[in-house]
């Protein structure tokens, strides 16, 4: 596999996005970290703690988290550029497409199967949102093209050179 098959986004927007996207994820993962944190100040000493489950369960909960989330705003920031998304209506209906295709199943299956309360399952799909949606949004806003002068189209052909353009 060859790497130049890939999109190219701008390495500020995937910090950008990496940065968005976990404080989004704070408000999610926050009791998690807050139990550990008292956990923490109720340790002998530090090394006691830095050697406990928690410590590692913990670090290892962020390590992922923030991997996944410069993965995430990569894709969702090379699929602005291949799709040409300019505008901020187009990045909100690229957002809602993604949310759509990745996290409304698990949602309806939360509240239709699982029958988990409707107020759990909301603060879930409202983060969820704000991760997929306001993501592309800040994205577009930001700015993801390496190259801003040259749009490419969905195929990835820029389209200025596209063969289906009158000239």
């Amino acid at each position: 596999m060859s790497l130049h098959y890939l999109p190219a986004v701008k390495p500020s927007a995937i910090a950008l996005g990496t940065v968005f996207n976990q404080t989004a994820e704070l408000a999610v993962m926050a009791p998690l970290f807050g139990q550990t944190y008292q956990r923490a100040k109720a340790a002998n000493s530090k090394e006691e703690f830095a050697r406990s489950r928690e410590a590692t369960g913990a670090a290892v909960a962020w390590g992922t988290s923030l991997v996944g989330s410069a993965l995430q705003a990569y894709g969702v920031g090379a699929l602005i550029n291949a799709t040409g998304t300019l505008s901020y209506k187009g990045a909100a209906y690229l957002g809602g497409l993604i949310f759509a295709a990745t996290s409304a199943p698990t949602f309806i299956s939360q509240l239709l199967v699982e029958k988990r309360a409707l107020e759990q399952v909301g603060v879930s799909v409202l983060a969820k949102l704000f991760e997929t949606v306001g993501l592309s949004v800040v994205l577009t806003w930001w700015g993801t093209r390496t190259n801003p002068f040259e749009h490419t189209g969905a195929g990835g052909t820029p389209l200025s050179r596209s063969p289906f353009r009158s000239e």
